[in-house]
């Protein structure tokens, strides 16, 4: 009889596998962008650190989900894998759209005179390539219809994820400089971003942890009444936000001030962007809530 040899090799198919194959990308292209940064393409203040830590915390967690599917590992880690990576992927994909945009208009752009130049533009065209394999990786991954699949797979579980990221946009344009602290109003606003922002991110940390059945209700009525409960909140924050900002007669500033002339992205020009934000989550939220009611079964 044959001795069958037992292969010390993991599971090369997870590397083969086109899922396998745009995780390779992933991890090549992030690789590649920060090695480029960090080598020759700058990284200065706030703007240049938000960038290099996309790249680099998405390349390691990338690298890490390769190495669990690959020994096999899934199911010894405290999460759930129909949840996780495709959770990470969302993210990813979201924190390098953010970097791609933000670092060229920093460090590109009216920079052409510096050393280096063609190494930024080379690192924005590698981030873009990541963008595109993170959205990739998720549009290949999510569920598909009739499929029985993990929460953070369907349309309303990856609007979640939206929703978080847009909302913590929110905060670093509204905390620096504080600009919600001059009436009640603008203070509820705040106390909206933070409160949804907290629902949702709660949703998330269960269904990828298991632990739905924490819950004291069932988990889809949780859902319904909490979206349904952020897109009336959401709603008074995009009518109040602009209302106090903008509108004279309640203390706002209409046109954009003759000092922000000389700055790119002055205080009045953050305060815009909220406002926009504001609409978008607002959107977000009722796309969540329509596709919430039009899902039929959720296994988590």
């Amino acid at each position: 009889m044959p001795v069958q040899r037992s292969s010390s090799v993991g599971n090369t198919q997870v590397l083969t596998s086109a899922v396998g194959i745009v995780r390779l990308l992933e991890a090549l292209f992030t690789c590649v962008t920060f090695s480029l940064v960090a080598s020759h393409g700058g990284s200065w203040g706030g703007n240049g650190d938000w960038c290099m830590f996309s790249w680099c915390f998405c390349f390691a967690v990338t690298v890490l989900v390769l190495l669990v599917e690959f020994v096999g590992l899934q199911h010894r880690i405290p999460v759930s894998w129909k949840n996780f990576p495709i959770t990470f992927a969302m993210y990813a994909a979201l924190f390098t759209l953010s970097a791609s945009v933000i670092y060229p208009v920093t460090y590109v752009k009216d920079r052409q005179s510096l050393p280096g130049q063609d190494y930024r533009i080379a690192a924005t065209v590698f981030s873009c390539l990541a963008c595109v394999a993170y959205s990739t990786e998720v549009t290949m991954t999510r569920a598909k219809p009739g499929e029985v699949t993990g929460y953070m797979a369907t349309v309303p579980g990856l609007l979640k994820v939206v929703e978080t990221f847009i909302a913590c946009i929110i905060f670093v344009f509204i905390s620096k400089p504080v600009v919600y602290d001059q009436n009640e109003a603008l203070k509820w606003c705040l106390a909206v971003y933070c409160i949804c922002f907290i629902l949702s991110l709660v949703v998330i940390v269960l269904c990828v942890g298991e632990c739905t059945g924490w819950l004291p209700c069932a988990f889809n009525k949780f859902l319904s009444g909490y979206t349904l409960l952020a897109v009336i909140l959401y709603a008074s924050a995009t009518v109040l936000w602009p209302l106090y900002k903008f509108d004279s007669k309640h203390g706002g500033d209409p046109k954009r001030p003759s000092n922000c002339q000389h700055h790119t992205f002055c205080t009045w020009d953050k305060v815009l962007a909220i406002a926009v934000l504001t609409a978008i989550n607002l959107l977000v939220y009722l796309a969540d809530l329509i596709y919430s009611a039009r899902l039929i079964f959720i296994q988590v």
